[in-house]
């Protein structure tokens, strides 16, 4: 009965919705870079400069807009290096993905450290506020960005699905060679959904540090970026799946939280429900996975000429 109460709270859903915003974003990024044949598993330290990077700008004078803006940038930039690595150059995925986390995050502690070096508690911005114009109930609690990762899911959709761009953009993941027979880049088009997609992860850090909070700290994006590789693979590599596959993580997510406030006396360690979401988030993903159609370029270099 406790878990219906729960779920039948409408703060649980607004909460569901929050949690679910970064989320959004980070596995659109990963979505787009997929379906053109390249595993990114840069998307953890992107998210962590994009994060810093916005909430950087902001704390020196900047819009919030503009401090999405910047994170978008900065996210596109670290997307074009692994472009550069993967793509162009022919470098293993994993490793370039790995590096570039590690570079990102690194640069982005090391300039937080240079630019606060005697601050022990994280300066703060004013983050977007909520919008109070939408009576709807479950975005009573929501900011601006909330409402921009749901319209960026149909617009992802169709973009692939119902335009030359986006069928283009998924035969380089599926037969790069026919892609070529026609006359077109693949390298440019792997390029360019790297760099788009990172985008979107640099604004899926930005949410955390100019909507869920108003400041950025250490290890704030705590593995979300591995949380979107898995939720493509659930999702079969569609964006509207990846919309459920969000909010179902995010669902886990509030649940535990409200369990672990529920039972605070309870003898069971709290570890076990901090291992909620992701134990049930791998069971969703085993049963799913199986029938998954992945790209059939995904994670293997392309080389002009070669057949």
């Amino acid at each position: 009965m406790e878990i219906l109460d729960i779920l039948g709270n409408g703060m649980f859903w607004v909460a569901v919705l929050r949690i679910s915003t970064p989320l959004i974003f980070g596995t659109l990024g990963v979505l787009l870079c997929e379906r053109a044949g390249v595993l990114n598993l840069g998307i953890e330290g992107i998210m962590v400069a994009g994060a810093f990077a916005g909430w950087f700008a902001v704390f020196h004078g900047a819009g919030l807009w503009t401090g999405v803006a910047v994170a978008a940038l900065t996210g596109m930039a670290f997307g074009l290096l692994h472009a550069i690595l993967t793509v162009w150059l022919a470098l293993s995925q994993h490793v370039a993905g790995l590096g570039v986390t590690l570079l990102a995050t690194s640069l982005s502690y090391f300039s937080y450290r240079l630019s606060f070096p005697t601050v022990s508690t994280p300066p703060t911005i004013q983050p977007f506020a909520e919008m109070t114009w939408l009576h709807i109930p479950v975005f009573s609690g929501q900011t601006p960005l909330t409402l921009l990762a749901l319209v960026a899911v149909p617009l992802i959709a169709y973009a692939l699905y119902r335009t030359p761009l986006g069928l283009a953009v998924r035969m380089a993941g599926e037969n790069p060679a026919a892609v070529e027979a026609q006359g077109l880049s693949v390298y440019g088009l792997r390029t360019g959904a790297i760099v788009a997609g990172s985008g979107l992860m640099g604004i899926a850090g930005a949410v955390l540090t100019l909507s869920s909070f108003n400041a950025f700290f250490f290890n704030m994006v705590n593995g979300r970026g591995w949380i979107c590789v898995a939720l493509v693979v659930f999702a079969s590599w569609r964006p509207g799946k990846a919309l459920i596959g969000a909010l179902l993580f995010a669902i886990f997510e509030a649940l535990q939280l409200r369990l672990q406030q529920s039972t605070g006396g309870s003898i069971l360690p709290y570890q076990l429900y901090l291992m909620l979401p992701y134990v049930l988030s791998i069971l969703a993903l085993v049963i799913v996975a199986r029938r998954a159609a992945y790209p059939q370029a995904l994670m293997k270099p392309y080389r002009k000429g070669e057949r």
